[in-house]
């Protein structure tokens, strides 16, 4: 099973694909969202996401800067407001 898994940002979708797990920058602390996570939204400090495509894998390093991010049923939407690249 794969984490549905969007990056947005003011300007344009930045990103949408079928994931193993992400790691956010959330302002409480990082957290790692998984397929079937629980509903769940927090704001999102500067930092760096951790994409994981599959498990065990190394994982792509995405630069953000604040914003917001969601759980939901159809998965993982970060609504950044920028994606350094």
């Amino acid at each position: 099973m794969a984490l549905h898994f969007e990056l947005v940002t003011p300007a344009r979708l930045v990103r949408s694909d079928d994931v193993y797990m992400v790691v956010v920058p959330g302002t409480e602390g990082e957290f790692g969202v998984l397929e079937g996570h629980a509903p769940f939204m927090s704001t999102v400090r500067d930092g760096t996401l951790k994409v994981y495509k599959s498990e065990g894998a190394q994982p792509e390093e995405i630069l953000v800067q604040g914003g917001f991010a969601e759980v939901g049923e159809n998965g993982l939407t970060v609504l950044a407001e920028h994606v350094a690249g």
